[in-house]
């Protein structure tokens, strides 16, 4: 598997804290969406490490497809 599945047409808000890092999951086959659970092992595809400068709401990707990974650019509205 090279191309990811797609989790959700939409983008996951996140609350992040400053300081800390998120892997998204590339593959689109985790249990625990936007995050990776180790699900991609195997499939040619790796997480993206996320770290936040700041406490803040975020976006993350659900469709796997934005050019912005592991951020939403509104790729979802064309599929």
């Amino acid at each position: 598997m090279t191309e990811p599945v797609i989790a959700q047409k939409a983008p996951y808000p996140v609350e992040v804290k400053a300081g800390q890092a998120y892997f998204w999951c590339s593959c689109g086959k985790s249990a625990k969406q936007p995050f990776c659970d180790g699900t991609h092992k195997g499939s040619g595809l790796s997480p993206v490490k996320y770290e936040a400068q700041q406490d803040a709401k975020v976006y993350f990707c659900g469709c796997k497809a934005s050019a912005n990974k592991p951020l939403c650019d509104g790729a979802h509205k064309k599929l």
